[in-house]
């Protein structure tokens, strides 16, 4: 049984999917990059690691086989057994192999399991659809300098009616015409002109106003029927991180070891019986896989050498 292909479905899911005698495969949240060396952009992803030291079986992987495939729990952990087997002869002898989707294990010198990432897939559900691109680098003229070049090589040469026309300043004309305007209307005249000047600019500014209400009404937009407000729901703060001090056929018996535990200062508590019929007690339960490891570490080397470390949304 190829069970790389249960490891990707869960990898969607969960931050921690653990392979029972191998390691643990986890994934870590990535924001989007740029490289600014090729203008290349790519999405938020999850980005794949290895822990070659989380092997105990939480029964995660187990339990997704079994429920895909049909079949028994205990058939399902002897088939990861099976391929895990496979997976240490390929590696003595090959010294690599690859898991489709998931990244390539090979052995360094001190034969210790190196990992290597596939790039092939996103495991970030909210980037479905976004893929990375480059932008073409952003070409800027300067037309302004072109500009300057052209009138430097091109001469301009003036006519004899165009120095006169330069010579004589436009300014004075229009002085002499209003001087000659003023004194023949008298201030009665200038007094009409204001007049008629003001009313020709609260015309123009009329007018404006009017385009500008006009242009308003045409940009407003309105809806009969609006949508009703959508209602966030904030998720609560999951603890899906769980160290098992163990699991009791008798529920007396899980109570009495839970409140032992409770004694003894932990947050411990009783979960309700799995479908092997069994009652787990559980030392506490953490929100990330870094927390509960060293909350596991400190058990076992203080109390419980036994305690493993279970992966489940309760």
């Amino acid at each position: 049984m190829k069970i790389e292909h249960y490891i990707s479905r869960l990898l969607y899911r969960y931050q921690c999917v653990t392979v029972p005698g191998f390691g643990a495969f986890l994934t870590e949240f990535q924001s989007a990059q740029i490289q600014e060396s090729s203008n290349a952009f790519y999405p938020p992803k999850k980005r794949i690691s290895f822990n070659p030291h989380l092997k105990n079986n939480d029964g995660l992987l187990a339990n997704h086989i079994s429920e895909s495939e049909k079949t028994a729990y205990d058939d399902a952990v002897v088939a990861i057994q099976n391929e895990v087997s496979i997976w240490k002869d390929i590696l003595k002898v090959n010294g690599r192999f690859t898991l489709k989707n998931i990244g390539e294990l090979s052995l360094n010198a001190e034969q210790s399991v190196v990992f290597s990432p596939s790039d092939n897939i996103n495991y970030h559900t909210e980037s479905f659809g976004l893929s990375s691109f480059v932008s073409p680098k952003i070409k800027r003229e300067v037309y302004k300098e072109e500009v300057r070049v052209l009138e430097e090589s091109v001469p301009v040469v003036f006519t004899p009616e165009a120095r006169e026309r330069k010579n004589s300043p436009s300014w004075l004309k229009y002085a002499a015409v209003f001087v000659l305007a003023f004194s023949a209307t008298g201030g009665i005249g200038y007094t009409l002109f204001q007049k008629q000047v003001e009313q020709q600019t609260l015309l123009v500014n009329e007018q404006v106003q009017e385009q500008v209400q006009n242009k308003i009404q045409e940009a407003t937009f309105f809806i009969e029927n609006p949508l009703p407000a959508v209602t966030l729901t904030v998720k609560e703060n999951k603890l899906p991180y769980h160290i098992v001090a163990g699991v009791f056929r008798n529920e007396s018996n899980a109570d009495n070891a839970c409140q032992d535990l409770k004694k003894l200062g932990y947050p411990a508590r009783r979960i309700g019986k799995n479908k092997h019929g069994l009652f787990p007690v559980l030392y506490g339960s953490y929100p990330d896989a870094e927390t509960a490891k060293n909350a596991m570490t400190e058990i076992r080397s203080t109390r419980d050498k036994q305690a493993w470390l279970m992966v489940k949304d309760l």
